[in-house]
Protein backbone atom coordinates (compact mmCIF):
# COMPACT_ATOMS: atom_id res chain seq x y z
CA UNK A 1 0.00 0.00 0.00
CA UNK A 2 2.70 2.28 0.61
CA UNK A 3 4.83 1.21 -2.03
CA UNK A 4 2.43 2.40 -4.35
CA UNK A 5 1.91 5.63 -2.80
CA UNK A 6 5.77 6.71 -3.23
CA UNK A 7 5.61 5.04 -6.83
CA UNK A 8 2.55 7.37 -7.30
CA UNK A 9 4.32 10.39 -6.20
CA UNK A 10 7.28 9.86 -8.19
CA UNK A 11 9.96 8.24 -5.55
CA UNK A 12 12.60 6.54 -7.49
CA UNK A 13 13.43 2.97 -6.72
CA UNK A 14 10.58 1.96 -4.67
CA UNK A 15 11.86 -1.43 -2.49
CA UNK A 16 9.98 -3.51 0.18
CA UNK A 17 11.88 -5.84 1.95
CA UNK A 18 10.27 -8.32 4.92
CA UNK A 19 12.11 -8.18 8.04
CA UNK A 20 9.54 -9.67 10.27
CA UNK A 21 11.72 -12.93 10.64
CA UNK A 22 15.02 -10.79 11.01
CA UNK A 23 14.14 -8.35 13.93
CA UNK A 24 11.37 -7.10 15.92
CA UNK A 25 12.17 -3.38 15.20
CA UNK A 26 9.27 -4.17 12.18
CA UNK A 27 7.46 -6.23 9.04
CA UNK A 28 8.90 -4.54 6.61
CA UNK A 29 10.91 -1.89 4.99
CA UNK A 30 9.67 0.30 2.80
CA UNK A 31 13.04 2.13 1.13
CA UNK A 32 13.24 4.75 -1.46
CA UNK A 33 15.36 7.99 -2.65
CA UNK A 34 13.72 11.41 -3.54
CA UNK A 35 15.38 13.55 -5.92
CA UNK A 36 15.29 17.09 -3.84
CA UNK A 37 14.32 18.11 0.06
CA UNK A 38 10.97 19.21 -1.47
CA UNK A 39 10.64 15.57 -2.90
CA UNK A 40 11.14 13.93 0.39
CA UNK A 41 8.71 16.26 2.06
CA UNK A 42 6.06 15.51 -0.62
CA UNK A 43 7.15 11.79 -0.16
CA UNK A 44 6.11 12.17 3.59
CA UNK A 45 2.81 13.70 3.28
CA UNK A 46 1.59 11.71 0.65
CA UNK A 47 2.33 8.32 3.47
CA UNK A 48 1.36 10.32 6.22
CA UNK A 49 -1.84 11.45 3.97
CA UNK A 50 -2.45 7.23 2.99
CA UNK A 51 -1.98 6.60 7.01
CA UNK A 52 -4.83 9.08 7.89
CA UNK A 53 -7.08 7.80 5.29
CA UNK A 54 -6.70 4.29 6.66
CA UNK A 55 -7.17 5.55 10.25
CA UNK A 56 -3.70 5.27 11.42
CA UNK A 57 -1.17 7.94 12.21
CA UNK A 58 2.86 7.38 12.18
CA UNK A 59 4.30 6.82 15.33
CA UNK A 60 7.29 8.88 14.38
CA UNK A 61 8.58 11.06 11.40
CA UNK A 62 12.11 11.66 11.73
CA UNK A 63 14.74 13.84 9.02
CA UNK A 64 12.03 16.19 7.55
CA UNK A 65 13.58 18.71 5.91
CA UNK A 66 16.52 16.80 4.85
CA UNK A 67 17.08 15.30 1.79
CA UNK A 68 20.15 12.96 3.72
CA UNK A 69 17.58 10.70 5.35
CA UNK A 70 14.07 10.83 5.82
CA UNK A 71 12.19 7.74 8.53
CA UNK A 72 8.38 7.38 9.16
CA UNK A 73 7.69 4.78 11.66
CA UNK A 74 4.54 3.38 10.91
CA UNK A 75 4.74 0.31 13.76
CA UNK A 76 4.98 -2.60 11.43
CA UNK A 77 6.26 -1.15 8.42
CA UNK A 78 9.08 1.78 8.82
CA UNK A 79 9.53 3.93 5.32
CA UNK A 80 13.42 5.04 4.58
CA UNK A 81 13.34 8.01 2.23
CA UNK A 82 17.01 8.64 1.21
CA UNK A 83 19.00 10.69 -1.63
CA UNK A 84 20.46 8.82 -4.03
CA UNK A 85 24.17 9.18 -2.48
CA UNK A 86 22.71 8.48 0.93
CA UNK A 87 20.99 5.35 0.00
CA UNK A 88 23.98 4.16 -1.40
CA UNK A 89 26.27 5.03 1.62
CA UNK A 90 24.40 3.45 4.25
CA UNK A 91 23.52 0.23 2.21
CA UNK A 92 20.21 -0.96 3.77
CA UNK A 93 19.03 -3.17 1.13
CA UNK A 94 22.57 -5.20 1.09
CA UNK A 95 22.28 -5.35 5.30
CA UNK A 96 18.62 -6.41 4.95
CA UNK A 97 18.43 -8.68 1.94
CA UNK A 98 19.66 -12.06 1.81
Amino acid sequence: MLAKVLEKKKADDVVVIETKDRTVIADYFVICSATSDTHAKALIEAVEERLEKSGLSPLAVEGIGTLKWSLIDCGDVIVHIFSPEARKYYDLEGIWCD
